[in-house]
């Protein structure tokens, strides 16, 4: 009988999750191993992603989902497709067909085309007899004891089960490819997420914008860069042109109530704090705000990876982010 109440209707759902995990587990896991070859194959083409009615829409998700972690891909509707958008798919492709049935009439009149012009097929189907599961490179098996509606014929366990097997495969090729927080970031630029993950330098000072000054350079005149850079502090370089040291407001207020009106007969290698908090120009701006607010404070020396000067992120720069 099919389920009849919310709770059971969840279950249902639950329990078509973990046949599909223990499949993977098992029988799968082979089938499984050959579809993220062939996406990790697919290094010239792109992943296209098709299917008809609501498999379509969870289509259209894996699409999103592998774009998003690493794997450039697109969703081809297959009735659109009979009509000229089949132009979309090239050679290097490799298709990713999504069909309970297996017998999906508009995923059938593409077999010839895919076949013929793209580099693999790899479907999601319930039925690995059918047409298009036996007409793949690789069929994977999403078949489920029953859909969770009450006539138990709307598609809900078995698009859930899609819908999972897809983000399985998406993050499984990621994963082998290598990708990292930096390239989740650069892929997206928008919205609270993107902000929160970007890198410090796309917000550090760079170049003329950076207070620096020599290690011989009188205070007055760090006091003058200080001022005309707004960062409230100042870089100190060695002859090399490597960081020394930093000077900063504190350390200023700290020198006039120690040494009054000598203090700007100083240099700046008197004054500098000879071991300051730095960060790499590629770390996440949420780990620079990290450090200034372990250490109170509000501006960061930016490094290159071989330590050579980058910059100064500022937390100014972060207020923006809404990370601050």
């Amino acid at each position: 009988m099919p389920p009849s109440t919310p709770s059971m209707l969840v279950r249902t759902e639950a329990a078509a999750l973990s046949a599909l995990a223990d499949r993977l587990d098992g029988a799968m896991a082979a089938p499984f191993e050959q579809a993220v070859a062939l996406l990790l194959r697919c290094v010239q083409g792109r992943v296209v992603v098709t299917g008809m009615g609501k498999s379509g829409i969870i289509a259209q998700k894996i699409a999103a989902t592998l774009s998003s972690t690493g794997s450039p891909a697109l969703f081809l509707h297959p009735a659109e497709a009979v009509h000229g958008d089949i132009g979309m798919l090239a050679p290097g492709d490799v298709v990713v067909a999504l069909s309970a049935s297996g017998e999906t009439e508009e995923l059938l009149r593409l077999l010839a085309t895919i076949k013929r012009v793209g580099d693999a097929l790899i479907t999601f189907c319930c039925n690995l007899e059918s047409t298009l599961a036996r007409a793949s490179d690789v069929a994977l098996d999403c078949s489920v004891a029953g859909e969770a509606c009450g006539l138990g014929l709307a598609p809900t366990a078995s698009t859930t089960t899609m819908l999972a097997l897809g983000d399985a495969l998406a993050i499984a090729v990621s994963l082998r490819k290598g990708f990292r927080v930096e390239d989740f970031a650069r892929l997206h630029p928008g919205g609270r997420l993107g902000k929160q993950l970007a890198s410090v330098r796309a917000l550090m000072h760079t170049g003329e914008r950076i207070p620096s000054v020599s290690l011989r350079t009188p205070m007055s005149e760090v006091l003058d860069e200080m001022t005309r850079k707004g960062l409230g502090m100042c870089v100190v370089l060695d002859a090399s042109g490597n960081v020394a040291g930093v000077v900063s407001d504190g350390d200023l207020r700290r020198l006039l109530v120690g040494h009054g009106g000598d203090a700007l007969a100083l240099r700046a290698e008197d004054v500098m704090h000879r071991a300051p908090h730095m960060i790499g120009a590629d770390e996440l701006a949420a780990s620079a705000l990290a450090v200034m607010e372990q250490h109170r404070i509000t501006s960061l020396v930016v490094q290159e990876a071989d330590g050579s000067l980058a910059g100064v992120v500022h937390l100014h720069a972060l207020w923006g982010l809404g990370l601050v």
